[in-house]
């Protein structure tokens, strides 16, 4: 999947804005490849795979574009 990074925190966490999709998708610092929670901007488009948590979905992979 495709999105754009909406919201970065000072805790190493932040939401992807997924087009079509009502809610943006939680990621953690942890979930991040090739590239590290520093160096991500908002605006910054990225890829990432969808998965279920026990706080609903999240994204994980994430990588830029």
């Amino acid at each position: 999947m495709e999105g754009t990074i909406k919201n970065l925190t000072d805790k190493g966490f932040g939401f992807i804005a997924v087009e079509g999709e009502s809610k943006d998708l939680f990621f953690h610092g942890n979930d991040l490849k090739g590239v590290g929670f520093e160096e991500l901007r908002v605006g910054d488009k990225v890829t990432f795979e969808k998965a279920d948590s026990d706080k609903g979905p999240r994204a994980v992979d994430v990588t830029r574009i």
